[in-house]
């Protein structure tokens, strides 16, 4: 055996180089090969440091898809909602493994990834959908870094695609009227109130209970979401943060509706006695269960063809309430509230094409009061 350095531990010679071997906390050898004592003499300074921080790669054969499936399996499965995951998964299984499945996870590099966004953007990939890529992929490797199988996360050496803003799409008071006006029945009415005068979502609307709307003081709760998820159905989560769970005073055309669709169910259930599943759901299918999501889509589809209005996404109905709001003078911080948005910053840049409008008439109020 050769001699050893000063601080270089249990390093020798081989008949093809230079070996080290590391004591392991569990008891086990780890063992270094190189060429030079130099070299060897490295890595097993190298790896004693990575010891040190908590950081062990106990199995460095193990790929990006090898990785990625135990975070599913093992962490997000447990974490997330159910919707979310079911995200997580699909983005990891069709977008990633693909690609860089087969890269041995202790080389991976943000160079990588960088490649991988630019070729999901040249198979047309939309910009915000590799930006949410990019989110699953940096939550995923924060969770090998908290494992400690990676010394850092490689997610925070990429820059993610820039997303153009889009064109707000939204309808005039008029035309929201036109779009209760063509609605199929009470149903319809009532839904498209709610989200074009109160900003629910669609699956805020869709989860909602009875029990959590106030005709009488003009109030709802949003308690809930409700999503399908494949192989289990239509899902009732929690709201999409602790903003969104929030109490609404809603508008009088939005109680107006919701007080005739009542009176509709309430028919439909007389009708139907025993046969009808009572879950408390103020927006349920003919028999009571949970109205699907691709149901209210065509259906809102259909009620602007008919109205015709332009052809804007349901999500749209949500900024229009906003939209009014602010075009009315509400205060942001109001609005903000009203739609659970998490802070005034997102509140504000999303419908920065309507403040300038508020600062003109804050400025006009100005010069009448200095006069």
């Amino acid at each position: 055996m050769g001699r050893r350095g000063n601080g270089e531990g249990s390093i020798y010679r081989r008949q093809d180089g230079w070996g080290a071997a590391v004591s392991l906390p569990s008891g086990k050898r780890k063992y270094f090969y190189a060429r030079t004592r130099q070299e060897v003499a490295k890595k097993k300074r190298d790896f004693e440091k990575h010891l040190e921080q908590g950081i062990v790669f106990l199995d460095r054969g193990q790929t990006v898809a090898t990785f990625l499936k135990s975070y599913l399996s093992d962490s997000a499965k447990h974490s997330l909602k159910a919707t979310s995951y079911e995200s997580y998964e699909s983005i990891i299984r069709v977008r990633v493994i693909p690609r860089i499945g087969r890269v041995k996870l202790v080389n991976l590099t943000g160079q990588h990834l960088q490649a991988l966004y630019n070729d999901l953007l040249k198979e047309g990939l939309a910009p915000s959908s590799v930006v949410r890529t990019h989110a699953v992929l940096h939550a995923a490797f924060r969770q090998g870094v908290q494992w400690a199988v990676l010394p850092s996360n490689p997610a925070d050496r990429v820059r993610r695609p820039r997303i153009a803003q889009l064109e707000m799409k939204t309808l005039s008071a008029g035309q929201v009227r036109a779009l209760l006006d063509a609605a199929d029945d009470g149903t319809m009415k009532a839904i498209y109130a709610l989200a074009s005068t109160a900003g629910l979502r669609r699956g805020e609307i869709l989860g909602l209970k009875w029990r959590d709307i106030d005709l009488l003081g003009g109030t709802l709760s949003v308690q809930r979401t409700a999503q399908r998820v494949v192989g289990q159905g239509i899902v009732f989560s929690e709201p999409k943060n602790a903003k969104s769970n929030r109490k609404v005073r809603l508008a009088e055309i939005a109680i107006r509706e919701l007080k005739r669709h009542r009176a509709e169910q309430l028919e439909r259930r007389l009708q139907l006695g025993s046969a009808w599943i009572d879950l408390d759901l103020v927006f349920a299918s003919s028999l009571g269960t949970p109205l699907e999501e691709t149901q209210v889509h065509l259906t809102y589809r259909r009620t602007l063809e008919r109205a015709g209005l332009p052809r804007i996404r349901f999500h749209d109905l949500r900024h229009t309430a906003a939209t009014l709001m602010l075009q009315q003078n509400v205060n942001p911080k109001v609005v903000q509230e009203m739609l659970g948005h998490t802070n005034i910053a997102t509140t504000l840049n999303t419908y920065s094409h309507v403040t300038p409008d508020m600062q003109a008439e804050a400025v006009s109020r100005l010069n009448e009061l200095f006069a």
